[in-house]
């Protein structure tokens, strides 16, 4: 694994992290009732999504245009990450909508 493919591969990691704290710190504001924190927090988690993926569209686009990408224990670690993230975003959505019904 080269450094360049790392320079890639770690903002997968951080972003997808930084995407899934949000998410939590988005439902945890919503079940106290600061829906305006929680939608902050659900942007900041978005906004890290859309940074995660463009270091996997770099990737993808490196794999499609017959480049040798090899996958490594990081990169899937990465995926993992950002599919988590992604999933946690898409939650706390549904979750903070449920809070603002019941607490009205």
């Amino acid at each position: 694994m080269d450094d360049a493919q790392m320079a890639v591969i770690m903002p997968l990691i951080m972003y997808g992290g930084e995407a899934k704290s949000s998410a939590v710190e988005a439902i945890r504001a919503a079940k106290a009732g600061d829906f305006e924190k929680a939608d902050e927090r659900i942007e900041a988690a978005s906004k890290a999504i859309v940074e995660a993926h463009h270091g996997q569209t770099e990737l993808l686009t490196k794999a499609a245009n017959g480049e040798d990408v090899p996958v490594s224990i990081y990169m899937v670690h990465a995926q993992d990450h950002l599919m988590t993230g992604i999933a946690f975003v898409d939650l706390a959505k549904e979750i903070i909508e449920l809070y603002k019904v019941i607490k009205g």
